[in-house]
Order: C-alpha cells, then structure tokens, then sequence
C-alpha cells in the first residue's frame, strides 16, 4: 500500500516492520541543513532503521554532495558512506550525478556540477535492470572484437569480447541529467521546494534496482519525486517527510499520476 506520510523519519521508520523495503532512492539534507523545518537529522538512527526494513538484497542509493567550508570541501559525503557500510551494507557502486550547469562559479577551484549517487545494497543486490542507451561504437556489424586482458599473475590472455557487438551497451555510471526550471520536473507545484529532484535520476534508479509491485522508499520525501516516479513505474511507495507543506505538494502531484 502506497503512503505519504508527515513525521521524522527514524520515529516512522520504527513502525515498519523489518525486510519490508525493496529499494530507497533519496537525497538527505546536506550539511547545516541538517535542521529541517524544526527536525534535526538522527543519521546514525536513519541509517540503522533502512538497514532493518530493507530487504535481503535490497538497495539503498543515496545522493549527496559536500559543502565547502572555509575553501575546502567536508567529505561529509564519505563519512556517511562509511557509515553505511559500518552498518552492515555493501557499497555497491560509486556513482556519479553530473548536473547540465551550474549554480555558483568558484574562482579557485574547477565548476563543480556533480553529487555522488552511492548505491548500498544489503548483501548481493536480487534485482539488477541495467539500462543500456549506450551507443556500442564496436558493433558495426563484426562477428567478435578481439583484445588482450592480464590475469592476476601478470600474463596476458586472448579474448573475444562478443558483449561487444550490441548496438546498446549498458551505460556509465556517471548519469548527465539536465536540472532546473521545466527541466528536473514540468510540475510547477514542486518549485515551491527548495531542492527538487530530477524525475529523471530517481526514475532510472527505480527502474534498475526494483521490480513491478515493489516497495520504494523516501525519507526525505520533500516534493515527491521519488513517490511520482515509483508510481508511474508501477511500483508501491512510502514518502516520509516532516513538513506537511511539502506532503501537500507531493500530494498534488500524484494525484496528477
């Protein structure tokens, strides 16, 4: 049964029974805005409440990025990783978030236009739908694609690469999604929030690591992507979020689904 549901999101999670979540796909509140309209972000509580409902081989994918304080960067990113994994979780895969521009040009350091995307799974993931958009530049119409690799005593072996010969590979894990007005959402409700998410990374993440009917969480629901997304992809949905100003925006949009 799908749900939106206003609260902090460790109080709400303690509700839920354990094994219960098949994938979460969110973004928390970076650094010092960590105090959320009054909330304060329990991390440690957060992360050892998606260990316990998550399913064996489910998945969490965490979006982040760093602030940069006094010209350096936090880590803080890293830190909650490492987190994760002292939790119990595997780190998947490190991927990246590279946004199409850019917010606030630095004098001293290159334009910074990506967010980490972890993908943490509790044992080995047990749903796995690669996408595969990418251009395969190999295929051509040849039989095999030759090659050399090195086994881990050193010596080089033959191979055929026979993957290679798919018009479509899998793609990247580093994902150019386009952000801002009309772009990240045509919902005009959800620029009442200050930090939307693409439609279109958390869509891709639901589709790669659930299945039709599954569980999908956000417990940092904010204006309902997540929620929007699991919907239209035929998945079930829990949106926890503290403001109920936001709900009512998430609100707003599914009803539209």
């Amino acid at each position: 049964m799908s749900e939106i549901i206003t609260g902090n999101n460790v109080d709400v999670l303690r509700t839920m029974k354990g094994g219960y979540v098949d994938l979460t796909v969110t973004s928390p509140p970076y650094e010092d805005l960590r105090k959320y309209n009054g909330f304060s972000l329990d991390f440690d509580g957060l992360v050892s409440e998606l260990y316990r409902v998550t399913k064996e081989g489910g998945v969490v994918v965490w979006v982040v990025g760093d602030k940069t304080v006094k010209g350096s960067e936090s880590g803080m990113s890293f830190r909650q990783a490492l987190k994760f994994i002292d939790a119990g979780f595997r780190l998947h895969d490190t991927m990246i978030y590279e946004k199409d521009s850019l917010s606030f040009p630095d004098k001293t350091r290159y334009n910074q236009i990506f967010e980490y995307m972890f993908v943490f799974s509790k044992s080995r993931p047990k749903t796995i739908n690669l996408i595969k958009d990418r251009p395969n530049k190999h295929a051509n119409g040849r039989k095999h694609i030759k090659g050399n690799y090195r086994t881990a005593d050193g010596q080089t072996k033959r191979h055929n690469k026979q993957n290679l010969l798919q018009p479509l590979g899998v793609r990247n894990n580093i994902w150019r999604i386009s952000t801002g007005c009309n772009k990240s959402t045509t919902d005009k409700e959800a620029y009442k929030h200050p930090a939307i998410f693409p439609e279109k990374l958390a869509n891709d993440h639901i589709i790669t690591w659930s299945n039709e009917g599954d569980v999908v969480l956000d417990p940092f629901g904010g204006s309902g992507t997540t929620a929007k997304m699991a919907a239209l992809n035929n998945r079930q949905y829990i949106h926890i979020d503290c403001s109920e100003d936001y709900n009512e925006i998430a609100r707003g949009r599914l009803a539209k689904v």
